[in-house]
């Protein structure tokens, strides 16, 4: 069980200084932890401040966290190419075959911050509202097609 060893030591870190924009919120156990992140240079999220929900298995970091946006009155899920309306990211880094032991929270969280950064499309993916009505999988046993690395 490396999961809860790695994760001591990484609340530890992130209770200092992170990169701009990334917050802990809350990190009450160590399965599910609140992270906020801003966006600093790019005005289609300019003023808004996103919440992701990291959630870890006892295997983390040698398996991938699941990792979602969620909406409350005061964060709403970022319109994004890659984001769908309810939360799931679309992001290599989160899914098995492109994650690796390296990454942490903060790196995720950097990573989602870059995506967001680079982002020139204010629009949903593709089929978003019939993918958040079918969707019945958790977010990280989805099998996406990373066809797109242009957003």
């Amino acid at each position: 069980m490396l999961g809860p060893k790695r994760l001591q030591k990484e609340l530890v870190k992130i209770q200092g200084p992170l990169a701009p924009g990334i917050t802990l919120v809350s990190a009450e156990d160590l399965q599910s932890w609140y992270m906020d992140v801003q966006v600093m240079d790019n005005p289609i999220y300019s003023n808004e401040v996103y919440r992701l929900h990291f959630r870890f298995s006892n295997n983390y970091p040698i398996e991938a966290p699941e990792v979602v946006f969620v909406r409350d009155e005061s964060h709403p899920i970022p319109i994004h190419p890659h984001i769908y309306s309810n939360g799931i990211i679309c992001l290599d880094l989160l899914d098995s075959a492109g994650w690796s032991p390296v990454h942490n929270v903060e790196s995720v969280c950097v990573s989602i911050q870059s995506m967001l950064t680079g982002n020139t499309k204010r629009e949903r993916p593709p089929g978003d509202a019939e993918f958040v009505r079918s969707n019945r999988q958790r977010p990280k046993d989805i099998s996406f097609l990373y066809h797109d690395t242009t957003v």
